[in-house]
């Protein structure tokens, strides 16, 4: 027994793999020439032959001695062939049609009997000589002629009568013969596929000359032998010709017994295009062959025809309205009904063309109902105008409420269907889920016939899976609907509503379902939000609804059963709520906005107070929805400066208070320290203070010598945690001052200072001194520069300005890359202080 060798270190296997890819790449080569030589010793001029009892390898690389032809010896000669036979045929039909006259009858008949024996016997001695394209232009040459014959006969008065009679008799002639032509000669391709197209005409023109209302039915008896020809004849050309054909056939026929059966105005009068579009479907159902290319469009579209075909009748017994529920209905029955033993793409495929009738119905439905719950918002004369009749004439439509009324029922229709399709196991009907898993599932007689259909394992466990949940939206989105639909007085309107939605919201944060999961708080949250501004038109019902809103949405907050996506969710809607609930309470007490601001900034506080017990990440909305309504607090006190100080300094507050915890310690207190600073700001220019230093240095001077302390004690803490908020306290207050003071003393005053924390800031390598003088030194300079360079101006000739800058730019140019140097030591130098 032999040990298998050590392996070989990496540096040595790596040589051995480079080797052997460049012997690799020198064979590929070595192929590629030989296939260019066989290519042209194929389509071009032919090589010389090797020399006898040359024992040599033929060389690898031969190419022709003269230019490569661009056009190979067959398709040269086809070209040939086609451009004679059409020359040919031009002159036969010049010669029956102009040159007629000229012959008598004997002699007519004798000219084109003999052009069309010889025409059509000729490509049978070619076959034989191995003449085969030449065999095959003669033969077109020779059908030409038959059509000629036919037009001949009708010429000396045979077939006499209505001329589209006897053009489609001689179709039907010509289609026979040449199909029988084809069948006797079955090396030729033109004879048969020019039957299949000369017997497209035969019945549509008979219909249309004996009754217009025929032409529907000729269609479709030409589609059904379309599809047999596509269906029995496997030949390369007639297969994919006839189908084509079918296609054209069943379309036309299948558009005007639906467009006929939608305008049907009595069931009976459904019935006979309904007819046709059964037969149309029997035929796709025939073209959907198992295992082939046409099994799920033909599956498809006989699921699309057989949808109008029993849903015309439907739609004729209804109203108008209804048209759309109607058809929802026999497509509902159609997905539910499909067989459990039909082959797996015929089974997809007429599901997806119900699927596709269910989808179309919800896109006419679902405005409807979003036009239900939004309406009231958009059209009420506004808050606490006066409420309407009912719920119908609050959506402020022209629409007639029988659309209303059809909306409940086809969302319902869709929903069920939904709901049964989310218990099929693997997404096929007849089978549902077991409702325990165990031994059971392995006992004799559980296993999954083989013959049974299945879609694929993804898409249909998604479907299956998300099915459940889009059906109880699709059930609360029709029982939202209801209202309307049944013209429900106001307050029934409102009481439904709201008991609707309070349902769901108490059944999102009581149930947690895998199968619904967020669409039930979802649907609760927007019925909530509906009949709020239902209810917005009345006082009383205003806060009895926000009331009962508000008060659901904090049970369900704390409710343990509910997750912790839902819990956050009910507390960020229980806020907005809140403050729709605050906000209608001012407005009843008549508060102006600035102290509806005041009053609003309770749900801040309360939110910060709950964000403290939850952790980071699900503290994140909480935080971010209360900054939102402080936003609009603020908004409501524009224009009160005083009160914007107060809101300033309460949500100061706030921020400080958030602060307090470890992971929110950075980003609170900066935000802390600015709103602070704000709200000191606003105050001063609400007293009109003139000398902001005698209230700004009180505060400024205890920060920075708590900033030094700091430094001591830690080291490590920067110095804009631990001079900013004290340096900008007067800084910046001061130098808004000093920009409105026309004399010199204040901006020299600040100036001065601000070059003293500059320089002193350099000297002790701190960040935030340095930053902050700099940026006050320089907005003081150009302050007191700006008058004199605006008088400069005036005086300067008007080219000396461009000239300057082009100056600059070009010195700058000039030392582009050391001027980049000198910024980013610069740059690097402040970074490294702290």
């Amino acid at each position: 027994m032999t040990s298998s060798p050590p392996p070989l270190p990496p540096a040595d296997e790596l040589v051995l793999v480079d080797r052997e890819l460049a012997r690799l790449e020198a064979h590929r080569g070595q192929l590629l020439l030989r296939r260019a030589w066989l290519i042209s010793r194929i389509s071009g001029p032919a090589a010389p032959r090797a020399r006898a009892g040359g024992g040599g390898p033929v060389p690898y690389s031969v190419g022709p001695a003269g230019p490569t032809a661009d056009v190979s010896g067959p398709g040269a000669r086809n070209v040939l062939l086609a451009l004679g036979g059409t020359l040919l045929a031009i002159a036969a039909i010049a010669f029956t049609v102009v040159s007629w006259g000229s012959l008598g009858i004997a002699g007519r008949g004798a000219v084109l009997a003999a052009l069309t024996a010889a025409a059509l016997g000729l490509p049978v001695v070619l076959g034989r000589r191995g003449l085969m394209a030449t065999a095959e232009a003669v033969a077109g040459l020779g059908l030409v002629l038959t059509v000629l014959d036919a037009y001949a006969l009708r010429q000396i008065g045979l077939g006499g009568g209505d001329p589209v009679v006897y053009t489609g008799s001689a179709a039907a002639v010509l289609a026979v013969a040449w199909a029988a032509y084809g069948r006797a000669l079955p090396g030729l391709a033109v004879p048969l596929p020019a039957a299949v197209a000369a017997a497209q005409l035969p019945l549509v023109l008979w219909a249309s000359a004996a009754d217009g209302g025929l032409v529907a039915a000729a269609l479709t008896a030409t589609a059904a032998f379309d599809v047999a020809i596509a269906v029995r004849l496997a030949h390369p050309v007639v297969r994919p010709l006839a189908a084509g054909f079918a296609v054209a056939t069943g379309g036309w026929a299948a558009a005007d017994g639906i467009v006929a059966s939608a305008l049907a105005d009595s069931p009976g009068a459904a019935l006979g295009p309904g007819a046709r579009l059964t037969v149309l479907a029997a035929v796709a159902l025939y073209a959907a062959r198992p295992g082939t290319r046409a099994a799920v469009p033909g599956a498809v579209a006989a699921g699309l025809v057989l949808t109008a075909a029993l849903g015309g009748p439907v739609r004729a017994a209804v109203p108008a309205a209804w048209a759309v529920s109607a058809y929802t209905l026999i497509a509902a029955v159609l997905f539910v009904a499909v067989p459990a033993r039909l082959p797996a793409d015929v089974a997809r495929g007429l599901r997806g063309a119900a699927a596709g009738v269910l989808g179309g119905a919800l896109v006419l439905t679902l405005p409807l109902t979003v036009l239900a719950l939004a309406g009231p918002v958009t059209t009420l004369p506004g808050l606490w105008r006066g409420a309407p009749d009912d719920a119908y004439a609050a959506v402020g439509t022209e629409l007639p409420v029988a659309f209303f009324s059809a909306a409940p029922v086809t969302l319902l229709l869709v929903a069920g269907v939904l709901a049964r399709y989310g218990r099929w196991t693997d997404a096929r009907p007849g089978t549902e889920r077991p409702e325990t898993e165990g031994p059971a599932a392995g006992r004799p007689g559980t296993e999954r016939p083989e013959h049974e259909p299945t879609e694929p394992s993804g898409a249909g466990e998604t479907g299956r899976l998300v099915a459940p949940g889009v059906a109880a939206g699709l059930l609360w989105a029709a029982l939202a609907t209801v209202p309307a639909a049944v013209s429900m007085p106001y307050p029934a309107a409102v009481g439904y509503g709201l008991a609707l939605a309070l349902g769901a919201l108490a059944l999102g944060a009581l149930v947690r379902s895998p199968v619904t999961g967020p669409v039930v708080p979802v649907c609760g949250l927007l019925g909530a939000a509906a009949v709020g501004g239902l209810a917005s038109a009345d006082r009383s019902a205003t806060f009895v609804v926000l009331g009962a809103v508000v008060a659901a949405l904090v049970a369900g907050a704390g409710t343990a059963r509910a997750g912790a996506a839902v819990r956050t969710g009910y507390t960020v809607a229980a806020a907005l709520f809140g403050c729709w609930l605050l906000l209608a309470g001012a407005r009843a007490a008549e508060l102006s906005g600035s102290w509806s601001g005041l009053l609003l900034m309770v749900v801040p506080a309360v939110l910060c107070a709950v964000a403290g017990r939850r952790s980071a990440s699900r503290a994140v909305p909480l935080e971010a929805t209360a900054a939102l309504v402080t936003a609009v607090a603020l908004l409501l006190a524009s224009g009160d400066l005083p009160m914007i100080s107060v809101l300033l300094g309460l949500a100061g507050s706030l921020a400080a208070a958030t602060a307090l915890r470890p992971e929110r310690r950075l980003p609170a207190g900066g935000l802390a320290a600015a709103l602070f600073l704000l709200a000191t700001w606003v105050r001063l220019a609400a007293w009109e203070i003139t000398v902001p230093e005698a209230y700004t240095l009180p505060v400024s001077v205890p920060a920075l010598a708590f900033g030094v302390l700091l430094r001591r004690r830690t080291p490590a803490t920067s110095s804009w945690a631990a001079y900013g908020p004290g340096l900008a306290a007067t800084l910046l207050p001061s130098l808004h001052t000093a920009w409105g003071d026309p004399g010199w003393t204040r901006p020299l005053l600040l100036g001065l200072a601000a070059l003293v924390i500059t320089l002193a800031g350099a000297h002790r390598r701190l960040q935030a001194p340095l930053v902050l003088g700099a940026a006050v030194l320089a907005l003081v300079a150009l302050h007191e520069l700006a008058p004199y360079a605006v008088q400069a101006m005036g005086v300067l000739p008007r080219w000396l300005p461009p000239a300057l800058a082009g100056l600059l730019l070009l010195v700058t140019g000039a030392t582009y890359e050391q001027r980049l140097r000198d910024a980013r030591r610069l740059r690097d130098s402040v970074h490294r202080m702290r």
